[in-house]
């Protein structure tokens, strides 16, 4: 087989293993949602469908593709149908550039875990995760619905602010690593604990971690719904496989949103003293995952009002501050 033929192969290959894999977990991540939250609350949650409730996913499943789908009748119909899609196309686009697992040789090949080893990965992640709030805006603008409406406009407000904390937040690491390459950005980490961001850029760390749960649209940061005042935002007028379109997309962002922390801050796939670093991977991935159920079970749902003045007035002064005395650093 010719390197090109086989190229073409392994990267067919690769987009469907990402499909497959990042499509159940996304399914997964609904049913392990639910169990933690009633731990945390001191209830039992899914138990009664197969062993633990784990065949819970597969009655959801039914649930949704033989439910009725709904298009409001004074709706943007076209817009309204393509929302969901929007949602789900970008998150998985996304995953492109992340490098998920060290390289490894097969078949005399080098195959490294990641479809397009690009030099710009960093500003591809961004642009395209970032597209995901169209689907959100474009859904709750057209579904004529007045929840909806008020869904996507806090949706409008809260990304356009929260995507100036994350892009000041990255742009130190890239100060520091020199590079938008999240393989370049995993081996500026790889001399051991303390040469993990997360020790040089402690500020940076947890600015991009609250801008990660406003643009995953996670409480305690959601705008978009909140059944107190806005019943479920702009997802009210939608039902069964466009509703779940949406949350597809949600929760494959919130899995590369976890692959991102762990690649920039976390030491990425490094070996860490004799663990492989296949193995810190998947547990620093599935530990920074399970903050957002954390986070949603610990903390109370925060006010409008109270999510923009912490951006306006606290995070992104402190996120100028950063910059500047990470090049202070970088000149001295």
């Amino acid at each position: 087989m010719s390197d090109f033929a086989f190229f073409a192969l392994e990267t067919f290959i690769k987009c469907l293993i990402v499909l497959a894999i990042f499509a159940s977990l996304a399914g997964l991540a609904t049913y392990a949602e639910r169990k933690i939250l009633a731990y945390f609350q001191r209830r039992v949650g899914p138990d009664m469908v197969g062993p633990f409730g784990l065949i819970q996913l597969v009655a959801d499943m039914i649930k949704l593709f033989t439910k009725e789908d709904i298009i409001p009748s004074n709706s943007q119909k076209i817009i309204f149908a393509i929302a969901p899609l929007i949602a789900a196309i970008c998150a998985f686009v996304s995953l492109a550039a992340i490098p998920m697992l060290p390289e490894f040789t097969l078949f005399g090949h080098t195959i490294k875990p990641i479809i397009a080893d690009i030099n710009v990965a960093l500003l591809f992640i961004i642009g395209t995760s970032g597209l995901c709030f169209y689907a959100v805006f474009l859904g709750g603008i057209a579904s004529n619905n007045k929840y909806s409406i008020i869904g996507g406009a806090r949706a409008l407000v809260a990304i356009i602010s929260y995507e100036s904390v994350g892009a000041l937040a990255l742009i130190a690491v890239v100060m520091l690593t020199g590079s938008f390459s999240l393989v370049e950005i995993n081996h500026y980490q790889n001399d051991g604990l303390f040469s993990w961001l997360i020790f040089k850029q402690p500020l940076a760390f947890v600015l991009f971690v609250i801008a990660l749960f406003i643009e995953t649209n996670r409480t305690p940061l959601c705008l978009t719904e909140n059944e107190a005042d806005i019943v479920a935002g702009y997802g009210t007028e939608y039902s069964g496989l466009r509703w779940s379109m949406f949350f597809i997309g949600e929760y494959t962002s919130m899995i590369a949103g976890a692959l991102l922390i762990t690649l920039l801050f976390l030491g990425g796939f490094n070996d860490f003293w004799i663990i492989p670093g296949w193995i810190m991977m998947i547990l620093k991935s599935s530990f920074v995952f399970f903050w957002y159920f954390w986070a949603r079970a610990a903390f109370p749902q925060l006010r409008p009002d109270q999510v923009m003045k912490m951006c306006y007035l606290i995070l992104i002064p402190l996120a100028v501050l950063n910059l500047l005395f990470t090049a202070l650093a970088i000149l001295v």
